[in-house]
């Protein structure tokens, strides 16, 4: 197939000139391939997981002990039919200088020989835990399920700006499965923005 700039280019749907590394509240919604309601599913106002849907929600608080920039909270997660919705809190780490930058040694080899330089990194931005995270799960489900096309390209987030905000997520991510019905992810839902091909 020949490339078409309609067709092939990918816009990114993050804040432009926002820093996605910066301390912050991220409400996140990320959906399976194709929309496929692989998940699980909702019986009696309540999410019955698949066995895909249980290596999702382990594998999303896996995570946040491996990065330990990230805290993520049992209230603020939930796995639906064919998406999860999130918030993730990038924090301060005490591995992270005053600057926001991380130092560590690495051996370079010159030509006056070996020596240990400081490079400097920044944190672990919200793309990095996500990307590591949908890896996480897709190498799991593979193993243990046979299961590939697990996610849709990209994600979407909002940076949650204020307490207000805070609590409307929470109670949106708290109420999600007693309104399956009505979700804008629901297959029979009107093409709205998640419903179109994602960036």
């Amino acid at each position: 197939m020949k490339y078409d700039s309609q067709t092939h280019h990918r816009r990114s749907i993050r804040l432009k000139g926002y820093d996605y590394t910066q301390p912050g509240a991220y409400f996140v919604t990320i959906c399976t391939y194709q929309r496929d309601e692989i998940l699980g599913a909702v019986v009696n106002d309540g999410i019955q997981l698949s066995s895909l849907g249980k290596i999702i929600q382990t594998e999303w608080f896996r995570s946040a002990e491996i990065r330990k920039e990230i805290r993520l909270f049992g209230d603020e997660f939930v796995v639906m039919p064919n998406h999860i919705h999130g918030i993730v809190w990038i924090v301060e780490n005490e591995t992270v200088g005053a600057d926001g930058v991380r130092l560590v040694e690495h051996t370079s080899t010159t030509n006056t020989g070996t020596r240990r330089v400081p490079l400097r990194r920044a944190p672990r931005s919200l793309s990095s835990f996500i990307a590591g995270f949908k890896a996480a799960v897709t190498s799991r489900a593979g193993r243990e399920l046979n299961a590939a096309n697990i996610w849709q390209r990209n994600y979407y987030e909002h940076v949650v700006r204020n307490e207000n905000e805070l609590r409307n997520f929470w109670d949106y991510i708290d109420t999600n499965p007693l309104r399956w019905q009505e979700d804008q992810l629901h297959p029979s839902a009107l093409p709205n923005q998640f419903n179109q091909d994602n960036p």
